[in-house]
């Protein structure tokens, strides 16, 4: 578990939480910012397994609100869609990025948001990263995308 504040914490997720990521994925809300990407139980259960990727679930007062994942290029997260607005995202990205830095010894945290996604961008800073450059599309990312790294 890793804590962010009095109300927001971050948890492994694990194979309980498989139908979660299967019905948020599936919202048109939050597949959009994860290019349409939408998943199986069996994928899902799958992606949950991948190695070097950790899946964690955000949590406001001990209720399921979001998804954040940490791989070696950073991490990625998305809010359902209630949840947005509400300053859970940036200080849950604070609190997994202070993390992996203080406690796990790592020296870059980064995130990669589409250029296009203001309120993503906006987030992260919020959370105390800031822009480091600009790229076209690649094999990543369908669209223009900014690599931001975590300052504190």
């Amino acid at each position: 578990m890793v804590t962010a504040t009095d109300r927001i914490a971050l948890r492994p997720a694990g194979p309980e939480d498989v139908d979660r990521l299967v019905a948020w994925h599936a919202d048109p809300e939050v597949a959009r910012y994860w290019d349409g990407e939408t998943f199986t139980q069996a994928e899902m259960r799958a992606r949950l397994a991948r190695p070097g990727v950790e899946a964690w679930i955000v949590e406001e007062a001990g209720e399921p609100v979001g998804y954040l994942q940490v791989h070696t290029d950073g991490l990625d997260m998305f809010l359902v869609p209630a949840a947005r607005g509400r300053r859970i995202g940036p200080e849950a990205a604070r609190a997994m990025a202070r993390h992996l830095a203080d406690d796990r010894g790592r020296a870059r945290v980064t995130v990669d948001p589409y250029a296009w996604n203001d309120r993503a961008v906006r987030a992260w800073q919020r959370a105390g990263f800031v822009e480091v450059s600009r790229h076209p599309p690649d094999d990543g990312h369908t669209a223009e995308w900014i690599l931001m790294e975590f300052v504190g």
